[in-house]
């Protein structure tokens, strides 16, 4: 892992001097007080090479605070037990395909927005040390060969928080894979930066024994508690379980959408919005992500011509979710 120096810091800082005006001042919105500390984050997001971090000018959300309400599935179930925040993603269950691009980028984004502003300032406080990232289960129940059609939406997020929120989370723990993503896990992996690929952790099952080691019971997403329990689906329903982090009457939505309600009433908005209207600006992937979504497209269709494929899948989920990883 490469060490970040003061050189290299103080290197970093004249460049972001040398900014523009509008583009300083995003800096000054990112760091909130942390400058230091923000810097190391764009240095280590690339491996130490400040040339490659001046380049990673943030992009300005469009009117950020319009209230939208997706059907992607994301929660915050609680705290490891050194003060992260845990932050639980419905990855298999989400439908996608029910928004547009624009208004689940913008969603997205409220949702880094209330972590970095309003989540992590709490966890700083309440643990009494700075606190600035998080940690992320991924539920890949009910993931299908039909998400596929998700891959262009997720590097368009993936390029968004690479360029306006590097290193905010230390470990993405996956649960309950099934055989698809872990055939595409193989052939995806080696192309990943080491950085990368050592915080991406595959459990076995639901996680939950490995997830106890860092985090108390309570803390734990309602996906990883009870093994085949279909708690996700109940929360894709929204049927209010009081046991599902998805809900949209779990304390952590709640918070956020009063949150952004309360940043709307302060923006002006520049036009009415009409149905279809909304449109958010988001960056092209690099050429890296641009590969890695060739190569998940073509594993799946090897997958997708396997003969009995569908048969046999729930056999293979049993299988993958025996191996030690």
């Amino acid at each position: 892992m490469v060490i970040i120096t003061q050189d290299m810091i103080k290197q970093f800082q004249n460049l972001i001097e040398a900014f523009d005006e509008p583009i300083k001042i995003i800096y000054e919105n990112l760091h909130q007080g942390y400058p230091t500390e923000t810097i190391v984050r764009f240095l280590k997001a690339r491996d130490g090479n400040i040339s490659k971090a001046h380049k990673m000018k943030p992009i300005v959300p469009v009117e950020l605070y319009r209230s939208v309400r997706e059907s992607q599935l994301i929660g915050m179930s609680g705290y490891t037990k050194d003060g992260r925040p845990v932050i639980a993603v419905g990855v298999g269950l989400s439908t996608y395909d029910k928004a547009s691009i624009h208004c689940y980028v913008q969603s997205h984004i409220q949702i880094n927005e209330y972590r970095d502003r309003i989540i992590l300032p709490s966890a700083t406080k309440n643990f009494e040390r700075h606190i600035s990232t998080c940690v992320k289960v991924l539920d890949m129940t009910g993931l299908k060969l039909s998400h596929l059609n998700q891959i262009k939406l997720l590097t368009v997020i993936s390029s968004i928080d690479d360029l306006n929120y590097p290193e905010k989370t230390d470990t993405y723990y996956i649960v309950n894979a099934p055989y698809v993503f872990s055939a595409c896990w193989k052939v995806v992996k080696p192309l990943l930066q080491e950085r990368t690929r050592k915080k991406v952790q595959v459990l076995s099952g639901c996680g939950k024994d490995e997830l106890l080691k860092i985090m108390d019971y309570e803390s734990l997403p309602h996906f990883c508690r009870r093994q085949g329990s279909g708690s996700s689906k109940l929360a894709r329903n929204n049927s209010g379980d009081d046991d599902s982090c998805f809900s949209l009457d779990h304390g952590f939505h709640q918070q956020l959408y009063n949150y952004i309600n309360q940043q709307a009433a302060g923006v002006k908005p520049r036009a009415p919005l009409k149905q279809g209207s909304f449109h958010v600006g988001f960056p092209e992937p690099d050429l890296m992500d641009c590969k890695i979504v060739q190569t998940i497209e073509t594993e799946f269709h090897k997958i997708e011509n396997q003969n009995g494929f569908a048969d046999d899948e729930h056999d293979h989920k049993g299988k993958i979710n025996g191996e030690q990883h």
